[in-house]
Order: structure tokens, then C-alpha cells, then sequence
């Protein structure tokens, strides 16, 4: 056996260890990761008493605390305020998809007056702290008598505004930048309007980054604990979020299990969300960061 061969059996050996030894560290940090999850789950099924053992998982499962938890709010269910979240959740998130597309294809591909000074505002507002509009947003949709209603979560999605909206525009605006002009070309000449070119050309060609907005939109939205709670006042009207803080209020002795199944069952939508469109999302990220 020649010299150049032991010296790459000896490389691809060194590789081989390399490799074995990071998969390792990956593996003994993802299980450090994904431990609150894991107590999470077992704390879900214990009773109060047995809660401070040091055990993760309880010695007889507790299964009744999703069954009590679900109807642990006094003349509602949590299929009520499930129902409210996905209506809210629907309307924002078509809304958002319209009104950003919109926009970013008109930013990306026409030409009008004062386009760059625009450009500017709208990236500046990408800049600015949400706290800061908190107190003129609320005292603005108080006097449009909004409060205890969806619109001051809808309404300003519908202008590419509201939770992300910039964000989701300037992604949008990226993508597509990177979508051939030719095509536009293409169409004008088969007496297509720019209406047409954005529904027949960019939107399909635009999916992944449209994937993207979708699940930010929804994974924002079904998250925003504190919108929920500024604007929305009657328990018939309450989200998921809303919901489980009342689980604290209407016991006089707190059930924790409840409490702690309940919030499990709260993330399970937006991780299946998440789950089911990864690879969309990942192909629309590393896509947008692509193409500029």
C-alpha cells in the first residue's frame, strides 16, 4: 500500500472520528435543549401534591387534567376560545397575504412618484420599537370604538402594517427582485396588466416567500398575549392565551396540572403549522437571503 493511500485512509478516518464526535455534542445538547419540554410534558400529567418530586414523570399518570383543564373556565370551553383564535388567526392571515403582496410587488416592479422616499419610511418603521405605538395605537382605536373587537388586529394588517407587516413586505420586496424582469416583458406583450403579471406570474413564483409570511403571520399572531389583552375585554370574545390566564382567576385552589395541559395543548397548532410547512419555510429563507 503506498503512502498516499495510508495518508488519506489516515484523513478519512480523522474525518470519520471528527464527524461521529460533533454528532455526539449535537446530540447531548439537543437533549439539554428539548428538557423543559420533556418536564413540561410529565408536570402535565401530575397531580398538585406530586408536582415537587424530583421525578420528570409522575408515578400514575394524571390523564383527567386535560379533560378538567379543557372546561376548567366556569360556562366556556376550550373549544370556544380555540374557535375565536382560528377565526382571528384566518382573517388576519388572508388579509396580510393580500395586502403584503400588494405592496411589495409595487415597491419591487413599478415606477411612481417619490418610490425611494417611500421605501425609506417604510423601512424606518421597520426600525421602531413596537412599545412605542402601544399608547397612541390603543387611544386611536378607543376613539374608533374598536376595543372588545378584531379590528385593531385586522384592519392593520390589511394595510401591510399590524404585527411583522414591515417585515413581511421587505422579505417579500427581496424575492421578488430576484424573479427575471423578461417575464414581465413577456406577458406585457400578450396584453397582460400589471394585475396580471402579479397574479399570474409573481404570486406563483413567489410561494416559498409566501410560505414564510404565512407561518410568521400565524405563529406572530397566535403568540401576541399582549394585543389580546389590551384590546379584547368580554371572556366571550377570548383567544387561547386569554383563556389560560383565566385558569389562574377562577380557581380558588390553583390545579397546576390544568394549567400546564392546557398550555401544552395550546402549542400543538402552531407546531404542526410549523411541521407541515418547514420545508417551504427553509427553501423561502435561504431564497430570499439569496437574491437581493
Amino acid at each position: 500500500m503506498s503512502t498516499r493511500t495510508l495518508s488519506l485512509s489516515t484523513k478519512a478516518k480523522s474525518r470519520r472520528r471528527g464527524n461521529i464526535i460533533r454528532h455526539v455534542f449535537m446530540m447531548l445538547f439537543s437533549l439539554i435543549m428539548i428538557y423543559p419540554v420533556v418536564w413540561w410534558i410529565g408536570a402535565s400529567l401530575k397531580s398538585n401534591s406530586e408536582l415537587s418530586s424530583p421525578g420528570i414523570f409522575p408515578t400514575v399518570p394524571v390523564w383527567q387534567n386535560f379533560v378538567e383543564g379543557w372546561r376548567s373556565v366556569p360556562g366556556y370551553s376550550f373549544t370556544h376560545f380555540y374557535l375565536n383564535t382560528f377565526k382571528l388567526e384566518l382573517a388576519v392571515l388572508v388579509v396580510t397575504l393580500i395586502s403584503c403582496t400588494l405592496v411589495a410587488f409595487g415597491f419591487a416592479r413599478l415606477d411612481f412618484p417619490l418610490k425611494k422616499m417611500w421605501f425609506a419610511l417604510l423601512m424606518a418603521t421597520l426600525m421602531l420599537p413596537g412599545q412605542v405605538l402601544i399608547i397612541p395605537q390603543y387611544a386611536m382605536f378607543h376613539q374608533f370604538g374598536w376595543v372588545n373587537t378584531y379590528l385593531p388586529f385586522i384592519v392593520p394588517h390589511a394595510l401591510a402594517g399590524g404585527a411583522g407587516g414591515t417585515f413581511f413586505v421587505f422579505l417579500l420586496i427581496q424575492f421578488i427582485r430576484g424573479v427575471p424582469r423578461e417575464l414581465d416583458e413577456s406577458a406585457k406583450m400578450d396584453g397582460c396588466s400589471w394585475f396580471g403579471i402579479y397574479w399570474r406570474i409573481i404570486l406563483p413564483l413567489t410561494k416559498p416567500a409566501i410560505v414564510t409570511v404565512a407561518i410568521f403571520c400565524f405563529l406572530w399572531n397566535w403568540d401576541d398575549f399582549l394585543g389580546h389583552l389590551l384590546y379584547i375585554n368580554s371572556v366571550d370574545k377570548y383567544t387561547v392565551g386569554l383563556a389560560l390566564r383565566m385558569i389562574n382567576d377562577s380557581q380558588a385552589g390553583q390545579e397546576w396540572g390544568q394549567l400546564l395541559a392546557m398550555s401544552l395543548v395550546s402549542i400543538i397548532p402552531a407546531t404542526l403549522v410549523f411541521v407541515a410547512a418547514q420545508k417551504h419555510f427553509v427553501e423561502g429563507i435561504a431564497t430570499t437571503g439569496i437574491k437581493g
